[in-house]
């Protein structure tokens, strides 16, 4: 069973949801180890959503450090639930995978076998030196359109965990031969818990619903762990997740945290990736409105507008801003959602934060 709790009020759920999110570590690395998953987005509005998010979590981080950084850090480019950055242990999570035929193996029989060789026996290899080796052969993918087939390749091994993403050079991968020495594999059980575990440290908390949701979203990152993964639910619900209805919705989160925590002061804006506001279920209920991305609605069709990061005052969202650079200046065009004022001490609050994104996109 899990373990049952007296039910927080939805502003302490809120609170605590906020303070136990947005923690500050002194190190990038120290904020990947506690996250232990960045959601990666290459939109960038006015930075990407792994810069925005870690932002908020490191003092004194940069725009573009994690991939300015990446070769020195305990980090993989991998899969769960989306498509992101986890830490080595994270990573061991997730291979070896349950991976069958892919499209590119069906598509180009025999291929995978030679690009790998080649990239094993130079260390490394970019997308380009595929094509001078292999030539331009077209496949068609998942998406309707047609892609290289060696990069296909190379994608197909990364995801059978052969290969390992070394770098990036102005945005493309840049592959090499996966880690060895590494610990033995996990059992599927071990595995199945550990992912479980993260997706409650990193959401919580949660409605039990929308924990539902993530666990379906790792058919991808981790296919074959299904039936694992919803045993593993109910063996963590004995004991080492809490929960309580809050206003209708059952929440769980780790039993060993105390929900009665502060927000911090303030006003942060936030990723639309964010763990803070991933979750639109959880978000329109702890702050009673529905908050929309709309970087691929129509832009006549946007009421918010293409990236707008969500707001938050004090842990509690109360509108959204989108910003842009232009001539070496930041500029902000902020929504506040109804019966939301702009006191001088929000806009005090503001203008730090403002100050902060300026700081971070290295305009100060």
């Amino acid at each position: 069973m899990t373990t049952s709790v007296s039910g927080p009020t939805l502003a302490q759920l809120r609170d605590y949801a906020a303070a136990r999110t947005l923690h500050t570590e002194a190190t990038v690395q120290g904020a990947l180890g506690r996250l232990g998953f960045v959601q990666a987005d290459p939109i960038r509005a006015p930075a990407r959503a792994q810069d925005l998010i870690l932002m908020q979590r490191v003092q004194t981080y940069r725009a573009g450090e994690l991939e300015r950084r990446y070769a020195d850090l305990d980090i993989e480019e991998d899969m769960l639930p989306n498509y992101g950055f986890v830490t080595h242990e994270v990573h061991r999570l997730l291979h070896p995978r349950n991976v069958k035929e892919l499209k590119i193996e069906q598509d180009a029989p025999g291929l995978g076998e030679r690009v790998l060789e080649y990239v094993r026996a130079r260390g490394e290899a970019h997308p380009r030196q595929l094509e001078a080796e292999f030539g331009r052969t077209r496949v068609g993918n998942y998406w309707g359109g047609s892609s290289n087939a060696a990069t296909r390749s190379l994608e197909a091994l990364h995801r059978r965990g052969q290969l390992r993403v070394l770098r990036r050079e102005k945005g493309v991968k840049v592959y090499g031969p996966a880690r060895t020495g590494l610990s033995g594999p996990l059992s599927d059980q071990e595995r199945a818990l550990g992912i479980v575990q993260l997706l409650v440290r990193l959401y919580a908390p949660l409605p039990r619903q929308s924990l539902g949701y993530l666990i379906s979203l790792c058919g991808y990152g981790a296919p074959g762990l299904q039936t694992e993964l919803r045993l593993a639910l109910k063996e963590l619900e004995d004991g080492w997740l809490a929960s309580a209805k809050v206003e209708g919705l059952n929440y769980l989160w780790p039993a060993d945290e105390p929900s009665d925590r502060i927000a911090p002061p303030g006003i942060r804006l936030v990723a639309p990736f964010d763990p803070l506001v991933w979750d639109r279920r959880r978000f329109a209920h702890l702050h009673g409105w529905v908050y929309r991305f709309e970087a691929y609605t129509p832009s006549a069709k946007r009421t918010m507008g293409y990236y707008a990061l969500p707001l938050l005052h004090a842990g509690k969202a109360v509108g959204w801003a989108n910003l842009s650079v232009s001539g070496g200046e930041l500029h902000s065009d902020v929504g506040l959602i109804a019966g939301v004022r702009r006191t001088a001490a929000f806009e005090r609050a503001l203008k730090a934060e403002l100050e902060r994104y300026g700081a971070f996109l290295g305009l100060a």
